[in-house]
């Protein structure tokens, strides 16, 4: 299966005053489809720390990752823009059906910044803060994910369906 690497967006959770709740439920959800986590980090709301981690993840080939947090209005949510600074190429197909889910449940979900892209050989995806919202998006854009890392990866060649 393939190696993914959780990151946390939190100014107060990378100084150890708040539990990373929604961290642990990615890492939950990636072991229980059957995901070996690479690592999962707790990082400030800083754009060229995220996008720095990142690159030295994409360096290490890991074929996923997963950020939550900072994809608000706050003036300190920066993890979509760190991401713009990483990524090759869009995929916009994944937030949007994120927020089309969560648009069911919320109309606040409107208001998610969130981005997915390519890197080389790695998809990156920022994910909701919270733990509802993670578990509800992760659980509905997983399946696919995992086809569209085969593609990306070389592990398959075909997406369409007879």
């Amino acid at each position: 299966m393939f190696e993914a690497a959780i990151i946390t967006a939190s100014d107060k959770g990378s100084k150890g005053e708040r539990e990373d709740v929604s961290g642990q439920t990615i890492r939950e959800i990636l072991m229980a489809a059957g995901y070996k986590i690479h690592s999962q980090s707790i990082l400030p709301d800083e754009k060229d720390v995220l996008a720095d981690k990142m690159r030295e993840l994409i360096k290490q080939d890991v074929a996923l990752i997963l950020t939550t947090g900072g994809t608000g209005f706050s003036q300190r949510d920066v993890t979509p823009e760190a991401t713009l600074a990483v990524i090759e190429r869009h995929v916009p197909g994944i937030p949007e059906a994120m927020r089309y889910l969560s648009l069911q449940i919320t109309k606040r979900a409107m208001l998610s910044r969130a981005v997915a892209g390519i890197c080389q050989n790695t998809l990156l995806v920022n994910l909701p803060g919270s733990p509802k919202a993670v578990k509800e998006c992760l659980g509905f854009v997983l399946p696919e994910i995992e086809h569209g890392l085969k593609i990306l990866r070389g592990e398959a060649s075909e997406c369409a369906r007879v």
